[in-house]
This record gives C-alpha cells, structure tokens and sequence, in this order.
C-alpha cells in the first residue's frame, strides 16, 4: 500500500447493529439472545451509512435457518461504523419441503430485485451434493450467473466451503480433490500472510471446524493467483484470496459455526447407522469433544448397540448431557475475520450499491495492496 493512496486501509472503531428491515425470523432471535438488531424504523432516522449484503443460502433444509443465523450472527456482531442490510436469497433449483420453501418464499428476496438495487457484499453459502462433478448439481447454472453477475457488480464476495469450490471449478478449471477420509473437526490453524487487512488484529494461530469430503490445494490456489492467507497441519488450506487481493474471500472451514453444530452432524451420523443407513458407527470429529464427553458417547453405542441386537427402540441420544460442556474456540476469531473483510467494503464501496467502488479505486486492486 502506498503512502499517497487516499484510501488507506484503517479498522472502524464502534459497533452498530443488524436492521431488521424486514420479518425475517432470525431478527427475533437474535435479540433474544441478547444481540442488538436496530428497528427499521429507527435506522432510517440516524444519518449512519448503509452497507446491503446478500446471502445466497443454498443450505438444505435442516441447515436452512441455522446457517442464516449463524452468518447473521457473525456480521452483528463485527465491529463496524455501519447499519447492515442483510438480503437472505436462494436457488429455486434446490427443491425444499413445504416448510422450509415456505420460508424461502416468505422471507427471502428474489435474485432479480437484488440485482437491479445492487449489494455491497455478498456470501455464499456450501449446500448438499450428490455428484462429484459440481456442474451437475442443479443450482450450478442460476449460481454461476450469481457469481458473473456479483464479480462485476458487488465490491467482495465471501465463499464458503462449497462455494469456494464451485468458484475455483468454474472461474479456474480447478477441481476439488476428493479425500480418503471426510475431514471433520476443529483443527488449529497458522495466519502464513499476515499483512493482509483481512486477518489485521487477529491471533496468529486459531482455532476453525471442518466438515467436508473434498479440498482445493495450496497448488492449486496458488497456481491461479490466489494468496492463502491461513492454514492447517492437519486441514490444510482455510482461508485463501483472489489475486486482486479483494473480490473474492475463501474458505474451507465453518467458522460461522455454532458450539454445537459438529455434535449435531455427529447425531445424524448415529442415527443413519441406527436406522441401518451407514455400515459403520461413526468416529469422533477430530479435536471436538473432550474425554468426559467421548465416555458418554462411548456409552450410549454400547447402549444402542445392545437395543438394536434386540430388537428394542432407539435410545434418546445424550445430546443434553453434552452440549453446556462443549467448548467454541473459534467464534471470536470469525467475527474479527467478517468485521474487517466489512471493513474493508466500507471503505471502497461506492454509495450507490448498484456501483462496486468508488471513483478513486482501481478494481485491479481496490485495496491498493499490490503496490506496496
């Protein structure tokens, strides 16, 4: 970064709130949890800048509403000088069942009227596969049009898990590695690029939960131009940039996260084995439960194992034996992440969102970081 670039780089101070702008039931929810989420009414009074970010929420249905939340949760809780528009949107080629599509319908906004008022940011969330080719998932062709649209249009846009992978297949012809083993856990992770913005203020070694069957190397980020900003022994790359430095944001972790979603994943995976749909009794995610809880859970297969030998009911699973005891040491890390990634679109963006910068900015490198 340059010493005459007018746009320096700097972190906001104070925090402003989510806007409730519309019904969205997660706006409730939040502030029964005590996170503060401004009324529309009032927001419209304070001479505060607005930032609008989509969120593509291609989650199934069981995830549909926890990942909306979870994502909610990381922007309200950033530390930025801004009120923050959030715009849930979806695919209408992910099927849904009646009530989960009645919640897309009632609360979510279409592609076309985010398109034609325009967003400052944007993330897009992983979603259920079923083929190893990503271009014959359903929602491939309305997300590339997403995504064409976005790089043209929207200041930065944050992919998660899936649709880091969708986006490095598409834009780069660089497919995702299947893994031996499904990579599941939470794993300990390095910064390796630390004058970054993006990872500005953050420990240098965190924590970040995994769930996937499938990567993008460090090679092949690389030999597209992509910077990786933070990485694992044992999970390998987390965090990467584009080669501008700005538009694109990847992950392939879940920092968004709850302190309970690893053991959620863990219970569907013993009750598909309960239910005869898997072979084997599922591991442990690596690096997640602690070993009182490891003896419960050993406990409950050996209870499970004998009613299904006999022909007994399934056994309640001990989910309330476990989840005041579960520990989240990556949450903090992620809201710094997503504050200054907004951070960073606030000072770029232009005041009219249907417009991706100001009128200083190169879009070759809108944060002046390439000319250092």
């Amino acid at each position: 970064m340059t010493a005459t670039n007018p746009r320096k780089w700097r972190p906001p101070a104070d925090i402003m709130p989510l806007v409730a702008h519309n019904d969205l039931p997660t706006f409730q929810r939040l502030r029964s949890e005590g996170q503060p989420v401004l009324e529309y009414g009032r927001a419209k009074k304070q001479d505060i800048r607005e930032l609008h970010i989509g969120l593509l929420n291609m989650m199934p249905d069981t995830a549909l509403a926890a990942t909306e939340r979870q994502f909610l949760t990381l922007i309200g809780q950033s530390n930025q000088i801004a009120q923050f528009y959030i715009h849930p949107f979806s695919i209408d080629e992910l099927k849904r069942a009646e009530t989960a599509q009645k919640h897309v319908d009632q609360y979510y906004e279409p592609f076309d009227k985010l398109r034609e008022d325009g967003l400052d940011g944007l993330i897009i969330t992983g979603a259920n596969v079923t083929r190893p080719n990503l271009a014959e998932e359903p929602f491939w062709d309305p997300l590339i049009e997403i995504i064409d649209w976005a790089v043209e249009n929207v200041t930065s846009i944050l992919c998660s898990c899936l649709a880091t992978h969708a986006v490095l297949q598409f834009r780069h012809d660089q497919r995702r590695i299947g893994l031996k083993d499904k990579r599941w856990g939470v794993y300990s992770h390095r910064i390796v690029e630390r004058a970054h913005p993006v990872v500005q203020g953050i420990n240098t070694k965190f924590d970040v939960p995994h769930s996937r069957f499938n990567e993008i190397s460090r090679e092949q980020f690389e030999s597209v131009g992509c910077h990786v900003l933070a990485e694992s022994d044992e999970a390998n790359v987390h965090m990467c940039i584009s080669e501008d430095m700005f538009k694109f944001i990847f992950f392939q972790g879940h920092p968004e996260y709850d302190s309970i979603s690893l053991l959620k994943e863990y219970k569907r995976e013993v009750m598909l084995y309960a239910n005869k749909l898997r072979h084997d009794f599922p591991p442990f995610p690596e690096h997640y439960f602690r070993p009182l809880e490891k003896a419960i859970l050993d406990e409950y297969c050996d209870t499970l194992e004998d009613a299904l030998n006999h022909g007994n009911p399934i056994p309640e699973f001990p989910e309330h034996l476990i989840t005041q005891s579960l520990h989240n040491t990556w949450h903090d890390t992620g809201v710094a992440v997503v504050g200054n990634w907004l951070g960073m679109i606030y000072q770029v963006t232009h005041k009219d969102r249907r417009i991706p910068y100001m009128d200083n900015i190169d879009p070759t490198d809108p944060l002046g970081l390439k000319t250092r």
